[in-house]
């Protein structure tokens, strides 16, 4: 996946995306478990937009630089996961097709929707919220005053441990992947709009003039 969570995308051709986000709840919301929260933003939020900071540490304690940039979704299946620093990085679902660019290397790489989301964090991020066909899902302590689920995929070939996921009133905050190579991702989430007018163009993807299209199969 790029570094950060694009690279780990490329690297196990499955993540493609982040979160979903949650109409605003009451104050019960805040003493609702994760899997509750979450569930009530899949069924009350339709596309969101927002930004991300995410880093990735290694097995070794080693780490990368810190990424940063702006996302926006809409079910179901199209989203936008742009980095913007230290580099450009851009991924783009149109619900059929996901796009990944690498500008440094002008190269498009193409999959289908089916292929790149499956048992992948994107399927907990975009998806219509039916986890526990692919993911076993449990309610893990709460810490740093987030509501924290985890899901591990029931597949082993998901090539991810788990990821974890930490709501805060309805929204999400923060998700921890540990990957199959023991790097940790971790992505903070802020910003969120729920339910924005989004543009059909919004989620089109359009490959530059002379670069390198590669089809997944």
């Amino acid at each position: 996946m790029i570094n950060g969570f694009c690279s780990v995308l490329r690297r196990l051709q499955l993540l493609t995306g982040l979160v979903m986000f949650c109409a605003a709840l009451s104050g019960s919301a805040q003493a609702a478990s994760a899997q509750d929260q979450l569930k009530t933003f899949v069924q009350q939020v339709h596309a969101a937009t927002g930004s991300f900071q995410q880093t990735v540490v290694g097995p070794q304690g080693q780490t990368r630089r810190p990424q940063s940039g702006q996302f926006s979704f809409e079910r179901p299946g199209r989203f936008k996961w742009e980095v913007a620093s230290p580099y450009a990085q851009l991924i783009v679902s149109d619900a059929k097709q996901v796009f990944q660019f690498d500008p440094d290397l002008n190269q498009v790489t193409v999959r289908k929707v089916d292929q790149a989301i499956g048992a992948s964090p994107a399927a907990i991020l975009f998806g219509t919220g039916d986890l526990e066909a692919v993911f076993e899902v449990t309610t893990r302590p709460e810490r740093d005053g987030l509501a924290w689920l985890r899901a591990k995929p029931r597949q082993g070939d998901a090539g991810f441990v788990y990821l974890e996921l930490g709501m805060s009133d309805g929204l999400p905050a923060r998700i921890v992947l540990l990957d199959a190579f023991g790097q940790t991702t971790r992505v903070e989430l802020s910003g969120i709009k729920r339910n924005p007018a989004l543009s059909a163009s919004t989620f089109e993807f359009v490959a530059p003039v002379g670069a390198d299209v590669v089809r997944m199969q």
